[in-house]
């Protein structure tokens, strides 16, 4: 037995913990009697925090505790011995401990106390289980383990979350693919708000999923149906209307089909219900999403360097959709309606050229100087459409400019409105997720810049290089009557490096989480006022 061996072997063993498979750690599996099939069938996740003070003994999760009890505190002892206490999302490994869990991984949480952060704007402690809970479960991936239980380390949710955006890797055009692990959640009591993470996270990731697979694959036609799919097969209370060109020719929609021209591909006008609601005259929440599937720049074409990211500049749809598709999966008390203009910008013979004139389906014409600034150009016509519904609220979210990733980086989504209500309840969501949004101006200053204009009503640009997110919105408020309207520009948001630890590096789906808890927190608020 482990606990009859003398120290310096009890150390030995502590350091073949720290090593994972490494040699010493196979002669410590043989000698408990594993085979390795044992070894790799089941991982465990355990959370511990850090200490407040220097002479604090070891605190674990109440889940922690239990495991520690179970093995005869075999946990703690090793822990101790086996080096310095755990950082805040590092991990450490252990092997024969039990033989339900051949191998488990201790993950740092940070403190306890941790809460709301104020200047951080975020539930730091739920961003800690985040942060935490992917990198135990991707050490699990890397045993090629297969099944992992995860501690829920004080909330739930926010370890599902951790667990299901950490482990997705999008790898399903290679032949070599990384271990499919499925996380489940450790102990009991904490169910509902473990699946309802799951759901949440799932929601993300088919947002990933969309904006990373090549636009080869993701046609206008392709992401339609996709949707289209994914919806009915989560909810009986749901329309889909993909709607061809002859459509979007009939409702005018001049600015759109002006972009969509440049390609090959036929544009389609995607418009997704879910009725939620039991009232069923309710009116609706619209969400508009920018679904260029491929973005060249037309005839104003982007450096070939990274061009092939322009991939994910359906950003905006896919995000929309997959919030609704996450909505109708919690069977939310609200209509929704999602609108997604799809089509790529190419250049050819037929594309936009600078300077060409385009009227929109409201009767504006519109300027085109950079055909590169077309994602207002299809979010235009949308944003006409989505007053036809008599909406409660018109969010609009988009992969729209390069100013707003100068401006934010990937630190939060940038938000333009003319709603200080709706403001407030997108930033309140944004912190319970993690997800952030930041408020940005809508100055008469900006409308001025883009109204200036030769030969239209409206240019597509700005006069000045300077400022460049907050004209392109100038720009939208130009086809909104609406008084509580959003405009999300997630241009900066869209792909990962390192920043967002529990993401791998690539296309991110930010910020579905913030939109689908900004519902919950509607749908609550609705029903505590009848």
């Amino acid at each position: 037995m482990l606990l009859s061996l003398p120290l310096p072997a009890l150390r030995r063993f502590a350091v073949c913990c720290v090593r994972g498979k490494q040699r010493g750690c196979r002669g410590f599996v043989a000698a408990s009697q594993l085979s390795h099939r044992e070894a790799m069938t089941k991982g465990l996740v355990l959370g511990i925090y850090a200490k407040e003070k220097e002479d604090d003994a070891l605190q674990f999760t109440s889940a922690g505790d239990n495991f520690d009890k179970l093995v005869s505190g075999k946990l703690r002892e090793f822990l101790t011995i086996s080096g310095p206490p755990l950082k805040a999302g590092k991990t450490r490994t252990f092997y024969g401990l039990h033989q339900d869990f051949p191998s488990v991984v201790v993950v740092g949480l940070g403190k306890k106390t941790s809460g709301i952060n104020d200047l951080e704007n975020w539930n730091e402690g739920k961003e800690n289980i985040r942060v935490a809970v992917a990198a135990a479960c991707r050490q699990i991936q890397d045993l090629e383990i297969s099944s992992v239980e995860v501690d829920p380390c004080g909330d739930a949710q926010a370890a599902a979350e951790g667990a299901v955006l950490g482990l997705y890797e999008f790898d399903e055009l290679k032949q070599k693919k990384k271990t499919v692990v499925s996380a489940q959640l450790y102990g009991s009591g904490n169910d509902e708000a473990w699946q309802k993470g799951v759901v949440f996270a799932n929601g993300q990731n088919l947002a990933r999923h969309l904006m990373e697979t090549p636009a080869n694959k993701m046609t206008p036609t392709k992401f339609a149906e996709t949707i289209e799919q994914k919806l009915k097969s989560v909810s009986n209370n749901t329309t889909v209307h993909i709607r061809p060109q002859s459509w979007i020719e009939e409702q005018a929609m001049g600015a759109f089909l002006s972009v969509a021209k440049g390609s090959d591909e036929p544009p389609v006008f995607l418009e997704i219900h879910y009725r939620g609601s039991p009232n069923a005259d309710d009116s609706p929440l619209v969400f508009v999403g920018k679904g260029i599937t491929f973005d060249s720049g037309g005839i104003s074409i982007k450096p070939a360097a990274n061009m092939d990211l322009m991939r994910a500049d359906m950003g905006g749809a896919a995000t929309i959709c997959s919030t609704i598709i996450t909505a109708a999966t919690l069977k939310l008390p609200l209509n929704l309606i999602g609108l997604a203009p799809l089509c790529e910008n190419m250049p050819s013979g037929k594309a936009n050229k600078p300077g060409d004139v385009v009227t929109a389906k409201n009767g504006k014409t519109i300027q085109v100087d950079n055909t590169d600034a077309e994602g207002r150009l299809i979010l235009a016509d949308a944003l006409c459409y989505a007053h036809t519904f008599n909406p409660k609220v018109i969010i609009n979210a988009a992969t729209l400019t390069g100013a707003m990733d100068i401006a934010l980086g990937s630190a939060a989504t940038g938000v333009f409105t003319n709603s200080s209500w709706l403001w407030t309840k997108l930033f309140e969501a944004s912190t319970e997720t993690g997800d952030r949004m930041w408020r940005m101006p809508l100055f008469e200053h900006y409308t001025r810049q883009i109204v200036d204009c030769q030969l239209a009503d409206i240019n597509n640009i700005g006069k000045y290089r300077s400022g460049g997110a907050c004209t392109a919105a100038a720009f939208l408020k130009e086809f909104v009557t609406h008084s509580k309207w959003a405009h999300l520009d997630i241009a900066g948001v869209m792909t990962n490096k390192d920043e967002v630890p529990y993401l791998r590096k690539g296309m991110t789906g930010r910020p579905t989480r913030t939109l689908t808890e900004f519902l919950i927190r509607m749908s609550e608020d609705k029903e505590n006022s009848q």
